[in-house]
């Protein structure tokens, strides 16, 4: 079954090109106008991936991301004018899995959805199919993370960092190599990113953040998932 996917823009020509575009490749298409009728059609069927553009009337991109986010694991490019780095991460700090800056090509969005939309869909390779950690349960298969027994809502750029990291217990990652074994050599953003995303997932999956149990930092290398004997010798 071919996804759903919701194009948020105030352009009407621009959008109605990329719907052309997209339900020639067999997707279909919904459209939203501004970040009002976004979040409404959102919460009337969540679409299998938001293509959402930042400069909107009603409600910004960014609330709306921040929005979607809050509810839903749901695959999130944005697109934006806006060429600065800061600029990039606030959006994939707020949970965006890709962006594209204007002007880009139609076929580069397609391409884009095709790849966010398969790696949202592929499962853990190496990971028994839950994983436990002191009061932190995986389950791989389900994309469930549960906290001391309460479900803790990541985004899937979050839950397949935390996969490679806590399948692999003790092993250091180049940022380099989080993002070739999380988001797939086709992905050209920033290693920076993984800094954003690591940050956040933190926020909601540590008991003090700023003291690491589980995702802990090597400096001058990488990251690495706490094996049980580190959290041990950490108390």
């Amino acid at each position: 079954m071919s996804a759903d996917i919701l194009i948020v823009g105030d352009d009407r020509k621009t959008v109605d090109m990329l719907r052309l575009y997209l339900e020639r490749e067999g997707y279909h298409v919904r459209a939203a106008f501004d970040g009002r009728q976004a979040l409404d059609q959102v919460r009337q069927a969540t679409p299998g991936l938001v293509v959402l553009d930042l400069m909107l009337p009603r409600v910004d991109g960014l609330e709306v991301c921040r929005a979607v986010r809050a509810s839903s694991p749901v695959p999130i490019i944005m697109l934006t004018a806006r060429s600065t780095e800061e600029d990039k991460l606030v959006g994939l700090e707020l949970g965006a899995d890709d962006y594209l800056t204007k002007p880009f090509s139609p076929r580069e969005l397609v391409a884009r959805v095709r790849a966010v939309l398969r790696r949202s869909g592929e499962q853990p390779e190496r990971a028994e199919p839950v994983a436990r950690h002191g009061g932190l349960v995986i389950d791989f298969s389900r994309h469930e993370v549960f906290l001391d027994e309460q479900p803790v809502a990541l985004t899937p750029r979050e839950f397949r960092l935390l996969r490679v990291l806590a399948a692999n217990p003790g092993r250091v990652f180049t940022r380099f190599e989080l993002i070739e074994r999380a988001f797939g050599l086709d992905y050209d953003g920033l290693e920076r990113t993984v800094d954003v995303h690591l940050s956040s997932l933190r926020r909601k999956i540590e008991p003090d953040p700023a003291d690491p149990t589980y995702v802990l930092t090597v400096y001058g290398v990488g990251y690495k998932f706490a094996r049980a004997r580190d959290r041990e010798a950490a108390r």
